[in-house]
């Protein structure tokens, strides 16, 4: 359509007035623009999660999609899938939550610098069960779980997933010695025609030396399991074959895992561990022919809402890579390259050596993202003189910069975002920032480790509502932003 005089002369004094009014406000409205650019708007309710279930729009469609739908362990989705005991099954506390989580990674950490000689320890063996007589591969139980099929006819159990695990297991019967209180009925492999022990002498049995950090026992020629987590939690118990069922089409006969006749901890009411790391007893590695050793997940914003487990893809498109790294860890985590880190848009004046220095990986069952003690302090300094405008409060356990936000209602958090290897950048969501207890205690989501040689570590808390894609053919993870609420 052609310009008229009269529209020409309109847009030219339109135009006029914005230059006019930028230059009037002597930079102050350049600033505001900024400041709407480099920091989240929060809700201070948003923090919380509801007393009930809010399911995704995608969740009842999930089944067909090669995706399994994803709740918190403590939260209400579980309750409302019959997932956990809504009696008699203790919710932690904020404290407890972030106790269990330095234990963790003081596995984590400890399992890094000891990686060469991970496939050996001591085991004590006590009445046909051995019981890992030291720290073990495997690094704790994790926050979100999914439910999926194991024997023939299939029983429904949920599995906490853990991409810092490698063997997946279930509790048992008989229960030789202990089961933990669980939701769904304890599996019962006399009852399943498609169960079989691993003896002794199979290659499997002894590849659970890498799998578990602990060598395998025997008994009456059944290959034994043994794996002791960071908190004292552990699992031991006969390794065996099942059919496991991921959905109607997705079944895998002959699934190596263990099969639990001693297990106590803190597992919330799930039924065991669904493991998605690197080792070849891996659900990653064991389904490898059929997924390519490609899978993602979501995590939702709050304990209240659904997210997403998939095997065989990403849901979005709009992936941003990242090689994986080898520095950290050893061959069983995910490592990350992380180059830099901004706080409000701008980069911090930390060394990129300050995070090569022991690396860091990405694990879906640590909750607080650990940081290089000089990374951590920078991003505290700049994240508290950009919040200074807010009260400080009460320290919270491992989390040493917390706010009373009491008296709000909304509040301007800066972005806070990760600078990967080969250029990739992820920014963090705003419920990935802060880690909410109280109104009162309101805590940047983030702690440093005691010592630059500790592996930096990038946790759950920091991974919501992003789809987080794992290619471990291709050597490389993935992040895309508003994978699930």
């Amino acid at each position: 359509m052609a310009t008229t005089p009269a529209s020409s002369a309109f847009s030219f004094s339109f135009t006029f007035f914005l230059l006019l009014s930028f230059k009037t406000a002597n930079g102050d409205v350049i600033k505001v623009q900024q400041q709407q650019l480099h920091f989240h708007t929060v809700q201070l309710s948003s923090l919380f999660p509801s007393d009930s279930c809010d399911v995704s729009p995608s969740s009842s469609e999930t089944q067909d999609l090669n995706k399994l739908p994803v709740f918190h362990k403590h939260g209400p989705c579980a309750q409302a899938q019959q997932l956990t005991r809504s009696t008699n099954n203790h919710k932690p506390t904020a404290d407890e939550i972030l106790r269990q989580d330095e234990s963790r990674v003081q596995t984590i950490q400890s399992r890094s610098r000891k990686a060469a000689a991970a496939a050996g320890g001591d085991v004590m063996v006590t009445d046909s069960t051995t019981i890992p007589a030291k720290d073990g591969s495997t690094v704790g139980s994790g926050n979100y779980i999914v439910t999926v099929g194991l024997g023939t006819p299939a029983r429904q159990l949920s599995l906490i997933f853990d991409t810092g695990s490698d063997v997946t297991w279930t509790q048992c019967q008989p229960c030789v010695r202990s089961c933990y209180q669980q939701q769904e009925k304890i599996f019962d492999p006399s009852s399943s025609a498609s169960y079989r022990n691993v003896s002794c002498s199979a290659a499997s049995c002894s590849a659970l030396s890498s799998a578990t950090g602990n060598t395998p026992g025997c008994s009456s020629s059944t290959c034994v399991y043994g794996i002791q987590y960071g908190d004292s939690s552990f699992s031991v118990g006969f390794f065996g074959t099942e059919k496991l069922t991921l959905t109607s089409t997705d079944v895998f006969d002959n699934f190596f895992f263990g099969c639990g006749q001693n297990n106590q901890g803190n597992f919330g009411g799930a039924a065991g561990l669904l493991g998605l790391g690197r080792d070849k007893l891996s659900l990653v590695s064991q389904t490898a022919q059929k997924y390519n050793k490609l899978f993602s997940y979501c995590l939702p914003s709050s304990s209240s809402g659904t997210g997403f487990l998939t095997f065989g893809g990403a849901a979005t498109k709009s992936v941003k890579y990242t090689p994986i790294s080898s520095i950290a860890g050893g061959s069983n985590f995910y490592g990350l390259d992380i180059t830099a880190i901004s706080v409000g848009g701008r980069k911090l004046s930390v060394s990129a050596t300050v995070f090569s220095t022991a690396g860091a990986i990405i694990d879906s069952g640590t909750v607080i993202t650990r940081l290089p003690p000089a990374a951590y302090s920078a991003l505290r300094s700049a994240f508290r003189q950009q919040m200074s405008r807010y009260p400080l409060g009460q320290a919270l356990s491992i989390l040493d910069t917390c706010y009373d936000l009491s008296k709000y209602k909304t509040v301007s958090v800066p972005k806070v975002g990760f600078l990967f290897a080969g250029g990739t950048e992820v920014d963090i969501e705003a419920v990935g920032i802060l880690y909410a207890n109280s109104p009162s205690q309101v805590c940047l989501a983030f702690a440093g480790n005691g010592d630059a040689s500790d592996i930096g570590i990038l946790g759950n808390v920091q991974q919501q509502t992003l789809e987080v894609v794992y290619d471990g053919a291709g050597g490389r993870v993935g992040f895309a932003s508003g994978g699930c609420s």
